[in-house]
């Protein structure tokens, strides 16, 4: 009777949940090869490029891939292998700078914000709510402007745009975990805010913010290659990926690998960094979390049977 009312239950062998609960699945394995692979070569950037990043050689101007030059040269015969490798540095830098940013502001902001409440809760809420009242772009155009054009101002500027997202949604997991029994155990137990906050709220809200912050780096990856594109974030000669795209629009016709490479990298990082992104979340969250199937139940179950008649027949 048993293995007759598992045998029809189709849902619990659905092959959907295949790989739910399970951090480095195919797909998160290859995001996360890419990402150390495109980490490292940037990091041992001035062991691997063949060439500085902003030597010229005016007999390869616009040069063709070639055993010297693997991506070829750009106008003023640059190499752009090793500007490539020497932009990565510049450009997951300057992400992780914002990143580091609107973590500093917005997840205290958020913590406060959500577990004080009040008059606290609606000043920092009412300063966000201005913030995202701007396309954040032009908050960043606007800021840059206002501070000058350079990688340092740059970063600044996204930075203070990505925190008020970070500090909502860090204030809502917040206002969840703030009603728990925990919480109301370390009051009772004379606890001060900020232990109650720092030492038991916020372990708790890490996993959801860690998954947040891997898409913030994607996204702020764009944001900056965008601003070096206007010319408001890397300033030229400097290498950035944000500024090749710029440096090779007028001689696209000519030389497509200018812009065609660096562009590449950027898509194929930011992708990359929302496939983990994604498997990060489903590994984190437990609601996701594959159960054993019921087959495993009823091997388990008919084992144990057998040793248990095996101990009475003996």
């Amino acid at each position: 009777m048993f293995s007759a009312f598992i045998g029809h239950s189709p849902l619990y062998r659905s092959k959907k949940k295949k790989n739910v609960g399970r951090l480095f699945t195919p797909a998160v394995t290859v995001a996360t090869v890419l990402l150390a692979a495109i980490l490292l070569c940037c990091i041992f950037a001035p062991v691997i490029a063949p060439y500085p990043p902003n030597a010229q050689d005016l007999t390869q101007v616009l040069a063709k891939p070639s055993a010297e030059h693997l991506f070829g040269c750009d106008q003023t015969g640059r190499d752009i292998f090793s500007r490539v490798l020497y932009g990565g540095r510049s450009a997951l830098l300057s992400a992780l700078g914002v990143v580091a940013i609107s973590m500093i502001l917005g997840i205290p902001l958020g913590l406060i914000s959500g577990y004080k409440g009040g008059f606290a809760d609606t000043i920092i809420m009412r300063c966000c709510d201005v913030l995202l009242s701007f396309p954040s772009l032009l908050l960043a155009f606007i800021l840059v402007a206002g501070l000058g054009r350079n990688t340092f101002n740059a970063v600044l500027a996204l930075g203070i745009v990505y925190v008020p997202m970070l500090t909502r949604l860090t204030r809502s997991l917040t206002l969840v975990e703030k009603n728990k029994v925990y919480v109301s155990a370390c009051v009772s137990l004379g606890y001060s805010d900020t232990r109650i906050i720092y030492r038991h709220i916020l372990p708790n809200c890490i996993s959801t913010i860690l998954v947040q912050i891997t898409l913030d780096i994607a996204y702020a990856i764009l944001d900056l290659a965008s601003l070096s594109f206007l010319g408001l974030g890397t300033q030229p000669p400097q290498a950035d990926w944000g500024a090749m795209l710029d440096e090779g629009r007028s001689v696209l016709l000519m030389n497509p690998l200018l812009s065609l490479i660096p562009g590449l990298v950027i898509v194929v990082v930011v992708v990359a960094l929302n496939i983990f992104s994604d498997g990060l979340h489903q590994y984190l969250d437990q609601s996701q979390t594959a159960l054993p199937s019921f087959k495993k139940y009823e091997k388990k179950f008919l084992k144990k049977k057998a040793k248990e008649g095996g101990a009475l027949d003996g």
